[in-house]
């Protein structure tokens, strides 16, 4: 039902309010949507369906081709979103609705329009059946055409600035790949490693004692790791060394936790969903709790590091974050691999940064193995290659890194705000023409009171071909009876 023309704001001079659902027309789609399992990559026609992406992919079905001659609207009947269409397209099965404006609406600004009415949040329910009996304001015609203009004139600035800050998040997260990759060929610290250079021990005498301890602690079960193959790996810094993983570190996989065992109650659980922070630390704000008593060595300490032993998408696993102890015992589940350094000289901060580097996270991701998750063993973890600098180096190496990262995080801060607010003036923007104070008006624009007069007559119109087609399906009907 249309809201009471009392409680709707003042339009300009020559405006009118009227009903959305009086001024449109329904594109028929039965038997013409195609579902989502049938998409192709490629196609002679788009797929634009109810989805956040533009095309949801491609057909090749000439029958299910929709082609009004006009331009026309692909609502999301569930998702609220709005799309402008001017060519030869395909339906998306799931909620959508094709529509488009009488001859007394231009359909591009009647898109915009759509795009500042507000429509109440139903999840994931119908929102159609709001949209058809929302008010909307018709201009004249000819100021329909200057408020476009203006709009689209207006949008091309904010786009060019919205891109110049999309650069520069792409630029920023290059910036910080670039960081790392100093870093860990020793570049980051040249000078400094110059300046120290009588101070340092070689990083071959950590590890010399890490085999010492190991072989100490395992006895008879000691065996020795075969020695890494540097042939193919970059010559390193003075007093650097080549090793893998798993001479450095033991690795552990998670427990596997049944539903009805998670909830409230319990040890905190780290699960892959709290793995992807942007810090090289494990968000912990958000950990379920699993009634279940923990053995002590799945306990979790300062400076482990995790992985994601699975992902549904491929490039996400092998992961890596560190672990930063809290007041309270905390495990993981079983699609994380624990990797718990053996010498307190080793930084986790040294190694969890390394392994986010573009080199490492390429290893790993070709080290996973798929079907229809990708999955990662403690076997390819530990033959990753690690550049090991000594104790102090990593510590002025995880020192310079963090200086750099900060001054990307205060600048990727603004960036975002500055893309929320490009937001926010994008719907000011909409919100003004919505109102009719975009553009000034013209007293000589034919007023919109006479363009609903044709509405009034096109909806009559179109109601009687409607009922002769009616009729005449009728009569054929009783003709073949």
């Amino acid at each position: 039902m249309m809201e009471d023309k009392n409680n709707l704001p003042e339009l300009p001079e020559g405006w009118g309010w009227t009903r959305l659902g009086e001024i449109i027309e329904k594109e028929p789609l039965t038997g013409k949507k195609l579902k989502q399992r049938d998409y192709q990559e490629k196609g002679k026609f788009p797929v634009i369906d109810q989805g956040r992406s533009f095309i949801g992919g491609y057909t090749d079905k000439e029958e299910l081709k929709i082609c009004s001659g006009e331009p026309v609207i692909v609502f999301g009947d569930h998702t609220k979103v709005v799309k402008y269409i001017d060519f030869e397209f395909a339906a998306g099965a799931d909620g959508v609705k094709v529509i488009k404006p009488l001859k007394v609406f231009y359909p591009k600004l009647f898109y915009y329009f759509l795009q500042a009415i507000q429509l109440p949040e139903k999840g994931y329910a119908r929102h159609f059946q709001f949209l058809e009996k929302s008010s909307i304001p018709l201009p004249p015609l000819l100021e329909q055409h200057r408020i476009v203009a203006k709009i689209e004139e207006l949008f091309t600035k904010l786009d060019a600035g919205v891109e110049a800050l999309k650069k520069i998040k792409t630029q920023l997260k290059r910036y910080r790949q670039s960081v790392l990759k100093s870093a860990m060929e020793g570049k980051l610290t040249e000078n400094w490693r110059e300046e120290h250079k009588h101070e340092l021990k070689p990083a071959s005498v950590l590890l010399e004692k890490i085999k010492e301890e190991r072989e100490k602690k395992l006895g008879k079960k000691y065996k020795e790791l075969p020695s890494i193959d540097t042939e193919n790996l970059s010559k390193l810094p003075d007093k650097w060394v080549w090793t893998e993983l798993r001479n450095i570190a033991e690795f552990k996989n998670g427990i596997n936790f049944s539903k009805h065992q998670k909830g409230d109650k319990g040890i905190l659980t780290i699960d892959v969903l709290n793995m992807y922070s942007k810090s090289i630390f494990i968000d912990i704000s958000a950990l379920y709790r699993v009634n279940k008593t923990v053995k002590e060595d799945y306990v979790l300490k300062y400076g482990d590091i995790l992985f994601v032993r699975s992902s549904v998408k491929r490039e996400g696993v092998g992961w890596a974050s560190a672990f930063k102890e809290i007041s309270e015992p905390v495990t993981f589940c079983g699609f994380i691999i624990r990797a718990r350094l053996q010498n307190q000289e080793i930084l986790p901060e040294y190694i969890t940064y390394l392994l986010r580097t573009d080199y490492a996270r390429k290893i790993i991701i070709s080290k996973g193995s798929q079907v229809t998750i990708t999955n990662i063993s403690q076997n390819s973890l530990g033959k990753i290659p690690i550049p090991l600098a000594s104790y102090t180096e990593q510590h002025k190496i995880v020192e310079e890194i963090e200086k750099r990262f900060s001054i990307a995080d205060e600048v990727e801060k603004i960036v975002e705000q500055s893309l929320k607010q490009s937001k926010r003036l994008r719907q000011s923007i909409l919100k003004k023409a919505f109102e009719g104070k975009l553009v000034p008006q013209d007293s000589t624009d034919e007023p919109a009171s006479i363009l609903l007069e044709r509405i009034k007559e096109e909806k009559e119109r179109i109601d009687a071909e409607r009922k002769t087609k009616r009729k005449n399906k009728k009569k054929k009907t009783r003709k073949y009876i």
